[in-house]
């Protein structure tokens, strides 16, 4: 298996958490999606991954991009362990709880549409930081009290699942603009107690072999 990943990537995060949760140790190949360099919309990149976007892992089926695509193959092909819980409400509650991240949280605050921001409406910094906040604000505000109601350990289950997944890189990102975090102590208690586990250390940005030295 291969992995088209870039160490800042926030959905390539995510899919290297799960990888090391379930002990795969795939081919990283690095795709610079700097605004510099674009690598992602090279030719060889679009031949394999025609949305132009990592993550993307290549096995013997083929191509597959979307990180949330990719989360449900993994778990549908490499069951053990877990990264769902055996509930099918539990589990549907988990998918909910991550895709609040991946499809309504991350989405509205990607490098694309920041830059689309400043490009097309003239942003400035500190209106681009604002947006940033607020989608996060809103967003974290409905998982905190999700959270909140936890029963287990960790989010759904005694173990981390795909809503710690989408979870912590997003707070890594919420921290890079400097997001003050201090509304969001079970959010971020969660974060600190994945970040106990080799999977999720080893998945930080600063950990990939593209990071910056």
């Amino acid at each position: 298996m291969k992995l088209f990943s870039y160490y800042y990537s926030s959905a390539a995060f995510r899919i290297r958490i799960a990888l090391n949760l379930k002990g795969i140790e795939p081919e990283y190949v690095p795709v610079n999606i700097s605004p510099q360099v674009q690598g992602q919309f090279a030719p060889e990149y679009l031949a394999l991954n025609p949305e132009g976007r990592v993550p993307a892992i290549a096995t013997d089926q083929g191509v597959l991009g979307q990180s949330m695509a990719i989360l449900e193959w993994l778990e549908a092909t490499h069951p053990e362990p877990p990264l769902l819980p055996s509930d099918p409400w539990q589990a549907a509650k988990c998918r909910a709880f991550a895709n609040t991240v991946a499809c309504d949280i991350h989405p509205l605050n990607n490098q694309a549409v920041l830059r689309k921001l400043v490009e097309d409406f003239g942003a400035s910094e500190e209106q681009k930081r604002s947006w940033y906040h607020h989608w996060i604000g809103r967003g974290f505000a409905a998982l905190e009290r999700q959270a909140s109601e936890r029963t287990t350990p960790y989010l759904f289950s005694e173990a981390p699942t795909f809503a710690e997944i989408c979870l912590i890189p997003q707070i890594r990102n919420a921290r890079r603009f400097e997001m003050d975090l201090s509304e969001f102590p079970v959010l971020t208690g969660i974060e600190a107690k994945c970040y106990e586990l080799a999977a999720f250390e080893a998945a930080r940005p600063e950990n990939q072999p593209d990071a910056p030295e």
